[in-house]
């Protein structure tokens, strides 16, 4: 360590002896040894800043050939890679500008990246990039100006989007592109679905200008015809087509959703799917008739507002899992007169395993889900208990026939399972717990050897207790059993169950009013009411969201709900500060207690109950 330190201390020295001040210094001065030292040490420092500066910079035009990093020993990733590559459209003619999105899975991110565009069959870079934003730069490759795309920081990256002008030749292409996720972790070669070559006087598809305010979802929505690229023209004959209603084509409604499926030349399957939507519409295979373990494909906006298609894996209530986009030929991705198409050839096995065990399933036949909803920044939005349809049957994708839409008993049950739980923490509850706590001197006539005030808050806890399991029974049902992955609506659905359950046992052991247990056991029923009243009303919200979207004009209602239990909170509890005035007066002149306002409240509290709770069963009736 002190022979490096002299080393370095020696060579700074010479270096001074080199500075501007002692340019005038003749070369004989130093001696042989010590040019040397500096040129040893100009040759360290600079290999040490080329070691610092190449794997940020993003100069990697030595990969221009092979897309392979030059990260010492460390080899390319052989797993499935955590990234996508998308195009805007999936068909050019020569000149035509597409939007080239590289996009990370959630919670992953990329330090750097190398994009091209290659030739199918040659395997040549073609085009020209186009960057907007100094994070991306533009590199040549194989003496082609701007042929290839690089980073120019290591800055944490979840996507980018870069545009690439089409050659003027008549070759499909496809994006290849490389992700470094550190100096040791890279995958190469991850590609796009192939471009198709039309030529200029073919009639391009309605999406072939790629510039994202051409289409996005603000511009494109209109009147006029729907897109004539999908038809059931051959339904039952040549496909199998599931719609949604039944037998609607998308060649003359703009309000069908839309799928077929049929064997394609060469093996695979080619799809089909139409639907009106300003986010994406989706379709996939499932061993049953709820979510969860389903072979998915996602035709849908990304970032940029393009159409492109996503190959997923959906693991229950939640985002899909993103696979490589591999083994598929997009023949359409379209955005018109707010209706999104795409038609592609899927050349992968069908398989409703988990993607690390992936493998041809050994059924041949399937349930199909289809589902639509918004999109967020190119990332898929909750399609809700609304944005979805469920064949009536397994069907074999290879065997043409019509598939009907699954009746309504499953939605019915969910509905039934809303409405009871509405009914529940919304009505009887509340009025249950308002009589407890505040009608204890209004209603104080005995009724069957207990006071009224008793008697009403036993009735209305007991509709709420057999109400809250008739609705978890329900769900129980719906799910066909527990459903693992489960969301948290579900699980927070369990806890209210089990606390409703407990409290009516607990009440049972009530101890006597001269008991010294009395006051613990009063403040533990209390408690543990209002526990489970404040987890049944998030609750609602959750249930609200999953019907009606995040920001739904039912969320909107539970919400004026919510105020409106507060307000009459405060009245009953000024009402309640006066009456323990009243009182006080009265056992001092030994006057008898009078009552308050409580019976003027409570009818007006009802009044607003009734009306919120009717407009979310009928919002309920419509979903």
């Amino acid at each position: 360590m002190m022979t490096l330190y002299i080393f370095f201390y020696k060579l700074e020295f010479l270096m001074l002896q080199l500075s501007p001040v002692h340019l005038t210094m003749k070369p004989n001065q130093l001696t042989e040894s010590e040019m040397k030292l500096v040129y040893f040490g100009l040759l360290f420092f600079g290999l040490l800043f080329a070691h610092v500066t190449c794997y940020s910079s993003g100069l990697v035009t030595v990969a221009c050939d092979t897309m392979l990093p030059r990260h010492g020993n460390n080899s390319v990733q052989t797993t499935v890679p955590p990234y996508t590559v998308s195009a805007s459209n999936y068909s050019f003619s020569p000149g035509d500008n597409i939007t080239v999105t590289l996009k990370a899975n959630s919670d992953i991110v990329f330090k750097g990246f190398f994009l091209q565009a290659r030739t199918v069959s040659g395997n040549n870079t073609v085009g020209y990039f186009t960057v907007t934003n100094s994070t991306i730069q533009t590199l040549d490759c194989g003496g082609t100006v701007k042929s290839a795309v690089s980073h120019t920081s290591s800055i944490n990256k979840s996507s980018i989007s870069v545009l690439w002008t089409a050659p003027f030749t008549a070759e499909n292409v496809h994006f290849r592109a490389t992700f470094v996720q550190s100096r040791s972790v890279f995958w190469a070669e991850v590609e796009s679905p192939v471009l198709t070559m039309i030529s200029s006087t073919s009639q391009p598809n309605s999406s072939s200008t790629a510039s994202p305010t051409l289409i996005s979802s603000t511009q494109n929505i209109a009147s006029g015809p729907p897109p004539t690229s999908i038809s059931s023209s051959s339904c039952s004959i040549e496909k199998v087509c599931f719609s949604s209603p039944s037998n609607c084509d998308p060649a003359t409604s703009h309000n069908c959703f839309f799928m077929s499926s049929a064997l394609a030349s060469g093996g695979g399957y080619k799809f089909e799917i139409s639907g009106p939507s300003a986010g994406y519409v989706s379709f996939g295979f499932s061993d049953d008739q709820v979510m969860g373990n389903d072979d998915i494909y996602i035709c849908g906006m990304d970032s940029v507002g393009g159409i492109g298609i996503q190959h997923a894996y959906s693991e229950g209530q939640s985002r899909p899992l993103t696979l490589n986009l591999s083994n598929v030929e997009v023949n359409l991705a379209s955005f018109t007169s707010g209706v999104i198409q795409c038609s592609f050839i899927s050349r992968n096995s069908i398989s409703t395993q988990y993607p690390v065990q992936q493998s041809k399933s050994i059924n041949s036949s399937y349930y199909i889900l289809m589902a639509y909803g918004d999109s967020s920044n190119g990332r898929i939005q909750y399609h809700g208990m609304s944005g979805t349809f469920i064949s009536s049957s397994k069907i074999d994708p290879s065997v043409a026939t019509n598939v009907t839409v699954s009746s309504s008993n499953s939605q019915d049950l969910v509905n039934a399972h809303g409405c009871l739980m509405l009914i529940a923490w919304m009505t009887t509850g509340t009025l249950g717990m308002v009589f407890a706590r505040y009608m204890k001197v209004a209603a104080k006539k005995m009724i069957f050897g207990k006071a009224a005030w008793f008697q009403a808050h036993i009735f209305l806890m007991f509709l709420t207790v057999a109400a809250t399991i008739t609705s978890f029974v329900l769900a129980f049902v719906n799910a066909m059993g527990w459903a693992y992955g489960a969301n948290s609506h579900s699980i927070i659905g369990c806890i209210v169950m089990i606390l409703a359950f407990f409290q009516p046992i607990i009440a049972i052991f009530r101890p006597s009013p001269q008991s010294n247990w009395r006051s613990i056991f009063n403040w533990f029923h209390a408690l543990n009411a209002f526990v489970t009243y404040v987890l049944a009303v998030a609750n609602l919200f959750l249930g609200m969201q999953l019907i009606n979207g995040n920001s739904g004009w039912m969320v909107k209602v539970m919400g004026g709900f919510l105020g409106w239990v507060a307000l009459n909170v405060i009245f009953f509890e000024i009402n309640a500060f006066l009456a323990r005035k009243d009182l006080k007066k009265a056992v001092d002149n030994d006057n008898q207690i009078s009552v308050k306002y409580e019976l003027f409240i409570l009818p007006f509290y009802m009044c607003g109950n009734l009306a919120f709770l009717i407009a979310l069963l009928v919002g309920i009736g419509q979903s």
